[in-house]
């Protein structure tokens, strides 16, 4: 089942009322069967984007983070929530400038420079959101609920990891249970550079898909840029926490190899399921990476 490249009438009506006008629609979907973005051109070069969330949960998220954690990143940090509809789990958003850091050919000072300010601005937004309520436990209890999860991923990828590769993910899922508490944040959730935006005009980046927004540990918010971005490019890593404004702490750095190694088995799961190999290569290389000690 493919997506369809416009949005159901009533949703599209619904978007053009929060407008004033009827725009001009371009489908901007990922290649998967639950991805439904689409960008809204409006006249004098205004541009807005539609999101269809795909679970309840993942508005709900996304939602709370534009309305009250975004908002810390500046102007142009974030996307701006000009409309949402519970009823559709639609989000109506500004665009933010430049495009997604992954689909940019740059230098390697640029690239560096865009981690730099990607970096700083995961540092507003770990200290922005309401942590009243149970949200603060719920942070606190992040690290736990990662490493519970663990086995039931192993379960579902069965003969896709050898009985030693087995064994060191349980082995590191059992070491990040017990890790002292480390520093909590209001994560991204999903900070890689699919959604880093750049502008090289502005020299400025922001951070768009907040839909896995949460409160949770920081280190969490680096998983995916060290299995991805940061592999062999030890300068980007270095750039992204110089904007950060810290380094991670020695905690800090063995939960991130633990919570590399959960991930890995969680890509090898759902790489097939999704028909993405890119996903399972990046689980592949993950564990490969972690067997042979050179995890960083």
């Amino acid at each position: 089942m493919t997506n369809p490249t416009t949005p159901p009438p009533a949703l599209l009506a619904w978007a053009g009322r929060a407008l004033g006008a009827r725009p001009a629609v371009k489908d901007l979907s990922h290649p998967r069967a639950n991805s439904r973005v689409w960008r809204l051109d409006l006249s004098r070069a205004r541009r807005f984007y539609l999101k269809v969330s795909p679970r309840a949960v993942m508005y709900e998220r996304e939602t709370l983070a534009l309305r009250s954690a975004a908002p810390a990143l500046g102007t142009g940090g974030a996307p701006q929530l000009r409309a949402s509809c519970a009823e559709h789990l639609a989000l109506l958003l500004t665009a933010v400038p430049g495009r997604p850091l992954r689909q940019l050919t740059l230098s390697p000072v640029e690239e560096a420079r865009a981690h730099r300010h990607g970096g700083a601005l995961l540092a507003r937004l770990h200290t922005a959101g309401d942590w009243s309520g149970p949200r603060r436990a719920v942070a606190e209890q992040a690290l736990r609920a990662a490493t519970d999860g663990a086995e039931g991923r192993l379960a579902a990828a069965g003969a896709r990891l050898t009985a030693p590769e087995q064994k060191l993910v349980r082995q590191l899922a059992e070491e990040l249970r017990n890790l002292p508490p480390l520093p909590l944040a209001y994560i991204h959730g999903d900070a890689w550079d699919r959604n880093l935006m750049w502008s090289t005009a502005r020299r400025q980046a922001g951070w768009i898909g907040f839909e896995r927004s949460r409160f949770a540990t920081a280190v969490q918010d680096f998983v995916l840029m060290a299995c991805t971005a940061w592999i062999d490019r030890p300068d980007l890593r270095a750039a992204c926490l110089q904007g950060y404004g810290r380094n991670l702490t020695v905690e800090e750095q063995h939960a991130l190899k633990c919570l590399a190694a959960i991930d890995a088995v969680s890509c090898l799961v759902r790489g097939p399921k999704l028909d993405d190999p890119h996903l399972a290569a990046r689980g592949r290389r993950t564990l490969d990476r972690l067997m042979a000690g050179v995890f960083a």
